[in-house]
């Protein structure tokens, strides 16, 4: 799946976080579930920054449960105070029983009523047992609504998580055309299923994926050359990275690699 890090802008200053990959039965969902908690002094606020992964979020909080959509730009989340979350990293089968149109959704975060998720995700995340106990029981819970309340999937639902894999799984396809050429799907079909399972086309999950690891190399090795990271991505030129990182993270390579701060992935 890419550094563990990876999306992650300043992972120096992120909380605990935890990273668990889904039980078998809902593999064709989730890509992973994701756990943060804080306990910040008072007054201090942490802000986390990220390039988040072309798909959407399904996010159980200690008062809500929330649908985040797609983002076109860097997003960013400013903790406070003592607090949890469990999310689902969502694979494309599992977005259009969620929300009818991703596109829609874009940069946003949709309030979803589902109390049966959050009564289960919250009695876990909120007990006794131990922190890796919780969480397990955390994840356990998760998955089983979304067991129950997900239906089987369809051919279509399938090829849609392939797409998904292919374009953030296989670094050599940096076109639209080879993505279906590989798939054995017009341009057409792959951008439908794109809008339709995702809520970004097609290109730019390719850009998002390349804008990532960009970003996770120059902060991984700050001495490298900027040309060199964009030659070694695919890009046409320096230029080009350039070009990208300002418009989805509003600063230069250079800026970013001045100030990030590289720490292993824990």
């Amino acid at each position: 799946m890419g550094g563990e890090w990876r999306g992650v802008l300043y992972p120096a200053r992120m909380p605990s976080f935890h990273r668990v990959s889904p039980p078998e039965t809902v593999s064709a969902w989730v890509r992973w579930f994701w756990i943060p908690e804080w306990h910040l002094a008072p007054g201090r606020v942490s802000r986390q920054e990220i390039i988040a992964f072309p798909a959407c979020n399904l996010a159980v909080e200690s008062d809500l449960v929330g649908l985040a959509g797609p983002t076109t730009r860097r997003s960013f989340r400013d903790l406070t105070g003592r607090g949890w979350a469990v999310g689902a990293l969502l694979r494309p089968a599992a977005v259009p029983h969620l929300v009818e149109d991703p596109v829609a959704i874009r940069d946003s975060y949709l309030t979803l009523d589902l109390p049966d998720l959050h009564t289960a995700v919250s009695a876990a995340m909120t007990s006794d047992e131990e922190d890796a106990v919780r969480r397990s029981r955390a994840v356990d819970a998760f998955a089983h609504w979304l067991e129950e309340n997900l239906p089987a999937l369809d051919g279509e639902a399938l090829l849609a998580n392939a797409m998904a894999d292919l374009i953030d799984g296989d670094p050599s396809v940096r076109q639209v055309e080879q993505a279906a050429d590989r798939l054995g799907v017009s341009v057409r079909t792959l951008q439908r299923l794109a809008r339709h399972y995702v809520g970004l086309p097609p290109a730019a999950m390719i850009r998002r994926r390349r804008l990532q690891e960009a970003a996770e190399r120059l902060r991984r090795e700050p001495g490298t050359d900027i040309a060199a990271v964009a030659n070694d991505l695919g890009y046409a030129d320096h230029a080009h990275l350039t070009t990208d990182f300002r418009n989805v993270l509003n600063f230069t390579p250079s800026a970013y690699r001045g100030t990030a701060i590289d720490q292993p992935g824990r």
